[in-house]
């Protein structure tokens, strides 16, 4: 027979008592148990003396004829200095983010990736660019100054013309 320590609720609804005892594991949660080794209270304050109370050389004999506490229990006898902390298990599949989820974390990765990739780059070609402008700069220097000297050439005809096109118009309304 598999004996386990564990908790049977008990109280009224949304006011839960627990009792500790040793029962069948095959048992239901709140079925028939051996013996009662203890009661948790969760409506009581934390560092309440009364919250759980555990008849410690019942639960030692008990643990020595090969019954398992549950992990809540393991906790509370832990905090009691009756045996070690339980480990904490690994539920990967509860854990494990779902399908979509895992879509947007590969897209931000991908996101981010390129984000990376696109900032590594131009600092890699900046340093060889940074030479051709300033050269580019240089030979501009020449071109503006004969670009400066046209516009005032091309604006004088530009001129001329708008100014014929409203006469033309007049003389077209007139004849």
């Amino acid at each position: 027979m598999a004996l386990a320590i564990r908790l049977t609720r008990s109280g009224a609804k949304k006011r839960p008592y627990y009792r500790i005892v040793v029962a069948d594991s095959r048992k239901s949660r709140d079925g028939r148990f051996i013996e009662r080794l203890g009661t948790y209270n969760p409506m009581l304050a934390k560092d309440h003396p009364e919250r759980v109370v555990l008849v410690k050389d019942r639960i030692e004999y008990w643990v020595g004829v090969g019954a398992q506490p549950s992990d809540r229990i393991q906790r509370f006898m832990a905090a009691a200095g009756m045996g070690d902390m339980p480990a904490i298990h690994d539920q990967p599949q509860k854990s494990k983010p779902k399908a979509k989820a895992m879509e947007r974390l590969a897209e931000q990765e991908s996101a981010k990736q390129a984000a990376e990739d696109a900032a590594n780059a131009p600092a890699e070609e900046a340093p060889a660019e940074e030479p051709v402008v300033e050269e580019a700069v240089a030979e501009e220097a020449p071109a503006e100054e004969a670009a400066a000297e046209e516009p005032v050439a091309e604006e004088a005809p530009a001129e001329e013309a708008a100014a014929e096109e409203p006469a033309a118009e007049e003389e077209e309304a007139k004849g």
